[in-house]
């Protein structure tokens, strides 16, 4: 299993409901560097992690990359410059990747 999947898999297993409020204080801080560029997926995950109809699982997932974008825990620290937000930005596409199937209504 690769680093970021692995990241990914701790961090959908953490997640929660109650996570839903510090993304939602969180998230907009961080349209900025790599993320800028991922910026509609990272939107997509937040409506589909929003979503009380979508799959439990899914919304974990979603939930997991996202407080992992806004956690200040991460591989990589985020205030590095460019380099910080890189893994934050391999964990989206990589919870992206996964939920493919389930995110085009949200894109």
């Amino acid at each position: 299993m690769s680093e970021v999947s692995s990241l990914l898999r701790v961090q959908s297993e953490r997640s929660c409901e109650s996570d839903l409020g510090q993304i939602q204080n969180d998230i907009s801080g961080y349209n900025k560097g790599p993320v800028a560029k991922v910026w509609a997926k990272v939107m997509a995950l937040w409506r589909y992690a929003k979503d009380p109809n979508a799959p439990w699982w899914g919304r974990a997932l979603a939930i997991g990359a996202l407080v992992y974008l806004v956690s200040p825990l991460d591989a990589v620290p985020d205030p590095i410059p460019v380099a910080g937000l890189l893994d934050d930005v391999a964990v989206i596409i990589a919870a992206v990747k996964r939920l493919h199937d389930e995110l085009g209504p949200y894109l």
